[in-house]
């Protein structure tokens, strides 16, 4: 196989690279037809005919690579043609303000734990099926989650308190740390 691949690789890349938009894509290409070429080793014919089996699978591989963009571009249009008419789903998700800052703050697990209950209305057993952890799991992430973004809201008040004329500080609170809730 390695004296297969040392011997056609460049020019299996030069064929793909000329055959489509992205050199990511010839590169997709290549891994595919070697791909094939290992699982199917024993069918590849020898001597002068390697390189024209090779050309077969890369031309097929080239079809359904084809095949699958076309198919992307049309889904892509039909979804951009349903959201243009259907009614916004849910709240609006905050693009300014506290909110907004507090949740671009947390980590993307409590970002995402978060609104998915507050913009999508899930459960914690539904989040738990959607993030493959247990109920139990998502309560307590979502609890913590829930008093990290708390935090964060409430630094901000503290700076907004302490900055003069409504701005904010430069980065610190003069108040002092926010006292933590009682558990």
């Amino acid at each position: 196989m390695e004296g297969l691949v040392d011997a056609h690789y460049d020019l299996l890349l030069g064929y793909a690279l000329r055959r489509v938009d992205q050199p990511t894509d010839a590169a997709d290409v290549v891994c595919e037809v070697l791909l094939a070429t290992w699982r199917r080793i024993d069918e590849v014919p020898e001597g002068d005919e390697a390189i024209l089996w090779l050309y077969g699978v890369a031309r097929r591989t080239l079809a359904n690579l084809r095949r699958g963009t076309r198919r992307r571009k049309a889904l892509h249009e039909r979804l951009r043609a349903q959201i243009e008419v259907l009614p916004a789903a849910g709240p609006e998700p905050p693009a300014s303000g506290s909110v907004a800052r507090a949740l671009r703050a947390l980590s993307d697990d409590d970002r995402e734990l978060l609104t998915l209950t507050a913009w999508e209305g899930l459960s914690p057993a539904q989040i738990a099926a959607v993030i493959g952890v247990e109920a139990g799991t998502v309560r307590v992430r979502l609890h913590r989650a829930r008093r990290r973004l708390e935090d964060r809201l409430g630094d901000e008040v503290l700076l907004k308190r302490s900055a003069p004329s409504g701005h904010m500080a430069g980065g610190q609170a003069t108040a002092g740390p926010r006292p933590k809730k009682a558990q």
